[in-house]
């Protein structure tokens, strides 16, 4: 039996989306499943359009791979790169991130 992994998605305003998923999910897809506004995953996880761009806390930037190349060069598209900004397309769910909790950029909330 695979793991379930909980992410929260906090809007810019507060409102909180908890989500419950397997592991193995990159972050995009269970934001996209469950119904998240302001993931928009236009390229279909592709790493190619940065509309997944969510901010992941910096207690958890330690518990990630770092982003790679083409992450990074998406990220410079965004309007609000933050330290922490991180395309949730790249990231793959395991059981070490459960509790994840992640604040999605005004622009997108």
């Amino acid at each position: 039996m695979t793991a379930k992994v909980r992410v929260i998605f906090r809007a810019a305003g507060g409102f909180e989306h908890l989500v419950e998923t397997e592991a193995g999910v990159s972050l995009m897809e269970a934001a996209v499943l469950n119904g998240v506004d302001g993931i928009e995953a236009v390229c279909g996880g592709a790493c190619a359009c940065a509309t997944c761009h969510v901010y992941v806390g910096p207690e958890w930037l330690d518990a990630l791979k770092p982003p790679s190349e083409t992450e990074d060069e998406m990220l410079d598209c965004v309007a609000e790169r933050a330290p922490h900004s991180r395309l949730s397309c790249q990231i793959r769910l395991t059981d070490l991130l459960d509790g994840l909790t992640l604040e999605l950029p005004k622009a997108q909330s």
